[in-house]
């Protein structure tokens, strides 16, 4: 009986060893794949909020197109349609694309 005990405590060393490694590979691989990727994405868009100026062109996460009218700390006022009576206060949150009004007006030329 105390054969059967040293022997299976000798194999449980090398597959917790194993396990370990294992869980190790899994955690690299999720940081590699998802973590950082998303790290990536969360940066490019606090760089794009940061960089909206009244008068660009967005694309909220909704897709309306509008016009941004102020611009203040987290919040922002877009104006929407050609009627320009439609503005609607938001999150900078909000906004999943900036078309800057430099480029519209040299587009237009």
């Amino acid at each position: 009986m105390m054969n059967l005990l040293a022997e299976a405590s000798g194999g449980g060393a090398g597959g917790l060893l194993i396990l370990v490694f294992y869980v190790i590979l899994i955690g690299g691989f999720m940081y590699l794949f998802v973590m950082r990727p998303q790290n990536k994405e969360r940066k490019r868009m606090n760089a794009l909020w940061e960089s909206m100026e009244v008068g660009d062109t967005v694309v909220t996460s909704g897709g309306f197109y509008g016009v941004l009218i102020a611009v203040e700390g987290d919040d922002c006022i877009v104006e929407f349609g050609s009627n320009r009576n439609c503005r609607i206060p938001m999150r900078k949150s909000a906004i999943a694309e900036v078309e800057k009004a430099s480029q519209n007006t040299a587009e237009s030329k």
